[in-house]
């Protein structure tokens, strides 16, 4: 007789903790059995119409959440043998990296690189569902040439979304779509629409500034301390045409701009006719604070914002968006050329539903939860094994500084790269042209690892670091 879940010889207990979504309830259950050994490496889970009876589940929602797991690494599914529990770590045991051997050649054993949202929570359903209901409602010449400023259908679901979310003062015909924050920092400097020098942070992505050199656009920093950038400097400079900032939480070191200091900003822009281009990169994920609207809002003629879908839904996306000065728009439009070359039509109407239908703020409410945990638990990872270091920056965004005692932090990034750990020294983000760095750190992100494999992870982090003195 062929195998079944009745006469498996298998019987499974699980308690659906809280009154929240179920799916999320049975996703945890099981993480919970797999977690405390009830359920073993190799175990034939019952189907899905099977364990949705028994749990007075939709049996879509069981199969979201197998599907679910197996994306995260504790589940594995085959075509003709069901769905069994992966391969892991005995309970109890916790994974350590020998302390004089070297990590395998390849790739790092764990990876807390920042940037890197959780891959494995993309919302396959609900990005599904808005696919099919915007092909079904796309008009006819949706699919022909694309407009290089974007679909209306986006371009209106976004003016309406950052006004709401963000504080964003604008209107579907000052946005232009683009394909991330690199695109548009190639479209603004490398097309000359911005033209003069350029005022930075003293900490940046290395990766940006090597786009703004091609471009040959000169790069000055300001100052930085805990209040952000001094934006009261950029009065004292010469030949600067704008100011790039993240005033929502500076990366990578993480802290709002002061509200004298974005006026300052502001003000500056206003007085000289120049312009603040404000890269709002995670803006969605605050954590211990009220939200911290844009600069934007301050002044739509002298601000211009730019955003993404990459943090918040997938890098794979490719999808972006500029708010722009209404004299700006032509220019940018001129640079970009008479069709969209790199984000598709299908995405925009797609993203545009998701936004409309609410899915998307639902996918915000879930991965802010998400993260505030994974945040939670490396702050308290460093509370109960490194007591000595300073966590900062972690009130919002996917990444935290560890503040590493003096003349540390290359010896501990070398540590880190022995026992197969992927991370950033905090030097490397610093502007070549910057003071020295105030203090020494380690830039950590929280959000890509896996849920099975977070806490070994966590644990060689600890491992690395300096003793106190």
């Amino acid at each position: 007789m062929p195998e079944s879940w009745v006469n498996s010889g298998v019987d499974l207990h699980l308690e659906l903790a809280g009154t929240g979504p179920r799916r999320a309830a049975l996703r945890q259950a099981l993480r919970e059995a797999i977690q405390d050994g009830r359920l073993g490496a190799g175990t034939r889970l019952p189907p899905y119409r099977s364990l949705a009876a028994d749990l007075g589940l939709a049996r879509n929602t069981v199969a979201e959440a197998y599907s679910e797991l197996a994306a995260e690494g504790w589940l594995i599914a085959r075509q003709g043998s069901g769905t069994r529990v992966a391969e892991r770590p005995a309970p109890g045991k916790r994974v350590r990296v020998p302390k004089k051997a070297p990590a395998a050649s390849g790739a790092p054993t764990h990876n807390l690189l920042q940037g890197r949202p959780d891959i494995s929570s993309f919302p396959r359903n609900a990005w599904a569902a808005s696919t099919r209901r915007a092909l079904t409602a796309a008009p006819n010449e949706a699919f022909g040439p694309g407009d290089p400023q974007g679909r209306i259908e986006l371009r209106t679901a976004l003016a309406d979304y950052l006004a709401r979310v963000r504080g964003v003062r604008t209107s579907p015909e000052n946005i232009v779509i683009c394909a991330g924050f690199s695109d548009a920092i190639r479209l603004l400097f490398g097309g000359g629409v911005i033209r003069g020098k350029l005022a930075v942070e003293a900490y940046g992505l290395g990766f940006h500034r090597a786009l703004l050199a091609g471009a040959d656009v000169h790069t000055v920093p300001l100052g930085l301390d805990e209040h952000g950038s001094r934006t009261e400097e950029l009065d004292g400079l010469r030949g600067v045409g704008a100011a790039l900032l993240t005033p929502a939480h500076q990366f990578p070191i993480g802290g709002p701009l002061a509200p004298a200091r974005r006026i300052a900003a502001v003000d500056w822009a206003r007085a000289r006719g120049r312009v603040v281009v404000e890269d709002d990169y995670d803006g969605e994920f605050r954590y211990d604070r009220e939200p911290i609207g844009a600069v934007q809002a301050l002044d739509p003629d002298h601000v211009l914002y730019v955003g993404s879908a990459s943090k918040s839904v997938s890098t794979a996306l490719r999808l972006g968006w500029m708010v722009l000065p209404e004299r700006l728009v032509d220019s940018v439009l001129s640079v970009k050329g008479e069709r969209e070359r790199w984000t598709s039509v299908v995405d925009q109407l797609t993203f545009a539903d998701l936004i409309t239908s609410g899915a998307y703020d639902r996918h915000i409410r879930r991965m802010r939860q998400r993260y505030r945990d994974r945040r939670n638990r490396l702050v308290d990872a460093l509370a109960a094994q490194a007591p000595h270091i300073d966590v900062t920056g972690i009130a919002a965004g996917l990444h935290a500084v560890l503040r590493l005692p003096p003349g540390t932090e290359t010896s501990t990034v070398k540590a880190a790269t022995w026992l197969g750990l992927a991370l950033d020294g905090l030097a490397g983000y610093r502007h070549p042209g910057a003071a020295t760095a105030p203090w020494d750190g380690l830039v950590v992100g929280y959000a890509a690892p896996p849920d099975h494999a977070y806490a070994a992870a966590l644990d060689t982090l600890c491992q690395i670091l300096p003793h106190p003195p």
